[in-house]
């Protein structure tokens, strides 16, 4: 199979509460293939909700994958990567809404969907409500709470504190800032996102850093943070997204995961039609261990049409 070598970029209009969003994506196709090839198997990427997420996270796997001839479609979420930022009314409405507009406007009926972190649940939801729109499911590392109520427990009301605290003018900045030095960053990669810290290059955070200190990111950054797109309330929620199965799921989740997200992870064991794999890497394993997640993806997502 030749290598990937087309790429596509283009911009989804949308509207959330009278305000216009504009969201870039981008299409990366095998070369010497036909842009008419089947939608079945030919995956949504969606990254990570994340302070620095952004689709080019997702550019090492699609290219993995465009080498075994599939046709990759990466987009940004709303509020992050290089879509539109600032005050937005932030929270799992906004994304439910985002990801079903983006399903029908842009996708092929019936392709499948490769969703990392936070995205699983929002991709398993539309999954659930929308029967059809995905033909299979892939979960990397997947979660459904953000870092603090994950690390604090829940307090509300200190989080909804934090994230007025950092939407003031000239003061949220600055501390917003403070998060986003190049010490944090590395720090963050380290404990969580990588779980090989040789690849954690000065280059490598100033590349991050750049995507963090986009002018209004701090808004959605907060939102993530605080435990505020979050997409279900609890693990019960989650689950519940899983029964019935809405489509056949493959779900890969990293050994170096964190004690409480590898948890987490570890309950879709108890579900027997899920296809969970252990691998290397940890929450980050779609970025970092992109060569050796795609072969299973691969294989997964063409035994949709016997091509495996």
């Amino acid at each position: 199979m030749s290598a990937a070598g087309i790429q596509d970029r283009a911009t989804f209009a949308w509207e959330w509460q009278g305000r216009p969003v504009k969201v870039p994506y981008e299409t990366l196709s095998p070369t010497g293939q036909s842009h008419g090839l089947k939608a079945d198997g030919r995956p949504v990427l969606l990254p990570a909700f994340s302070t620095v997420s952004t689709r080019k996270e997702m550019l090492p796997l699609a290219g993995c994958l465009a080498t075994q001839g599939l046709r990759c479609r990466l987009i940004d979420w709303p509020g992050f990567g290089d879509s539109t930022r600032g005050r937005l009314n932030y929270g799992p409405q906004l994304y439910h809404s985002f990801l079903a507009d983006f399903a029908v406007t842009a996708v092929p009926p019936g392709a499948a969907v490769v969703a990392a972190g936070h995205a699983a649940a929002y991709a398993l939801a539309l999954a659930r409500d929308r029967p059809g729109v995905w033909s299979r499911v892939v979960l990397l590392a997947p979660t459904w709470r953000g870092p603090l109520p994950t690390a604090m427990g829940e307090h509300p009301s200190a989080y909804a504190w934090v994230r007025r605290l950092v939407g003031m003018p000239v003061i949220g900045e600055a501390l917003y800032r403070l998060n986003m030095l190049s010490f944090a960053i590395s720090l963050m990669y380290r404990r969580h996102v990588y779980d090989d810290a040789d690849r954690i290059t000065p280059a490598f955070v100033a590349q991050k850093q750049d995507v963090a200190r986009r002018r209004g990111a701090r808004f959605a950054s907060a939102a993530f943070v605080t435990g505020s797109l979050d997409p279900v309330a609890d693990r019960a929620a989650f689950l519940a997204l899983l029964d019935p199965l809405p489509v056949p799921i493959l779900a890969l989740s990293g050994i170096a995961a964190p004690r409480k997200s590898k948890a987490e992870m570890a309950e879709l064991a108890h579900r027997s039609q899920i296809d969970l794999r252990w691998v290397n890497g940890a929450l980050g394993l779609h970025e970092e261990c992109a060569a050796a997640v795609a072969g299973p993806i691969a294989s997964f997502l063409k035994s949709i049409s016997g091509e495996a």
